[in-house]
């Protein structure tokens, strides 16, 4: 058995009444998109809301933004996390990251994905987080097979990502990787894009506690 298990992360949220349901659910990461052309883009949030979330990292979520719109939305809010999902550099990271934040660099995997090219950003990553490959930078609701990252090469530990719901959950939660840090849940646990879907979390996440 592996020697401990993943934290949670829910991703893709905007609504505050929904936010606070999710809350009470007690993950340990709660993820906003900023990516316009995703469905479940954040929009404007209320600072004063944002900075009032206590107990939780708040991650901010970006797709090849510009450094200065990242800046503004840190400046305006308080976030502890940020995660670039997008074709964002080495050196754009480290810059995101002297801002103080947590900093979760994504990547797209398919069966052809090289680790390889994860190198050089060992450095400056505090956690890689894989996805599945697809055109829309995540939320896409499908999974890609778990068995290739026996080829990821580093230690550096990281975020799963990509279809994980009610029916796998438990595969994903238990998945034998000392290095596995997180289970991110986004589109699998929603009533609409945006909206999660509190029974089911709750169903989920009580389980897994008393099988802890």
């Amino acid at each position: 058995m592996k020697n401990h298990f993943p934290a949670i992360k829910v991703c893709g949220l905007r609504d505050p009444a929904n936010i606070e349901d999710v809350i009470s659910t007690h993950p340990q990461y709660i993820g906003f998109i900023f990516y316009p052309l995703s469905a479940r883009f954040a929009g404007e949030l209320n600072p004063e809301y944002i900075g009032s979330i206590k107990n939780v990292k708040k991650t901010a979520v970006f797709v090849n933004a510009s450094f200065q719109e990242i800046k503004i939305i840190l400046d305006k809010c308080q976030f502890d996390a940020v995660q670039l999902h997008g074709n964002e550099s080495p050196e754009f990271c480290m810059q995101i990251k002297k801002m103080g934040v947590e900093l979760i660099k994504a990547f797209g995997v398919d069966s052809h994905f090289d680790f390889n090219r994860l190198a050089d950003y060992i450095p400056v990553a505090d956690y890689f987080l894989f996805d599945t490959k697809t055109s829309i930078y995540g939320g896409s609701g499908k999974s890609f097979n778990w068995e290739i990252l026996k080829m990821y090469p580093y230690s550096k530990p990281y975020f799963l990502s990509g279809g994980i719901g009610p029916e796998n959950f438990w595969e994903a939660f238990t998945f034998k990787d000392d290095r596995l840090y997180a289970i991110d849940l986004n589109s699998r646990f929603e009533t609409s894009p945006g909206i999660k879907n509190i029974t089911l979390l709750k169903q989920v996440l009580n389980n897994k506690i008393d099988n802890e």
